[in-house]
């Protein structure tokens, strides 16, 4: 009887696990992006030379594929920072500083869906309740259970 409670509580616990913890590979991005304030800006080769005032900085980075909340970016390192350009709209597009000091023109396309969708980017200390949640509910199984096998 233990036996197969412990394969029911292995398969459960498997099958949970694969769900909180999805399988994140290495990425074959199609473009090479950074996102602003909700918003994906594609970078180009494009250098900016007319530059206005800093707007914000990358908050993370991440060659692995999946969605990520705040300033992220799949080619800057966290801390790069975003600048307005004079005379065209953030709407339209921004500037991504570079180590060596230029700046290349990144052109908005569209919202980014990340902010709204990763489960996992508010924290791990949703996993630990999580399984901290799981271990509570397999210690009172185990109880019930051990309970039944005295009568």
């Amino acid at each position: 009887m233990k036996f197969k409670l412990l394969i029911v509580f292995v398969l459960f616990f498997t099958v949970i696990t694969s769900f909180l913890l999805p399988n994140k590979s290495f990425a074959s991005w199609v473009n090479l992006f950074v996102v602003w304030d909700g918003y994906t800006y594609v970078v180009s080769d494009e250098n900016v030379t007319e530059i206005d005032k800093e707007i914000g900085h990358v908050t993370k980075y991440s060659d692995m594929e999946g969605t990520y909340s705040g300033n992220f970016s799949n080619i800057f390192k966290k801390g790069t920072k975003y600048y307005s350009i004079k005379g065209i709209s953030t709407d339209e597009a921004i500037a991504i500083q570079e180590k060596d000091g230029k700046y290349k023109k990144a052109t908005r396309e569209g919202e980014y869906a990340g902010n709204k969708n990763d489960f996992l980017e508010s924290g791990p200390s949703i996993i630990i309740i999580g399984l901290v949640f799981l271990l509570l509910v397999v210690a009172i199984l185990f109880h019930f259970v051990g309970k039944k096998g005295k009568k």
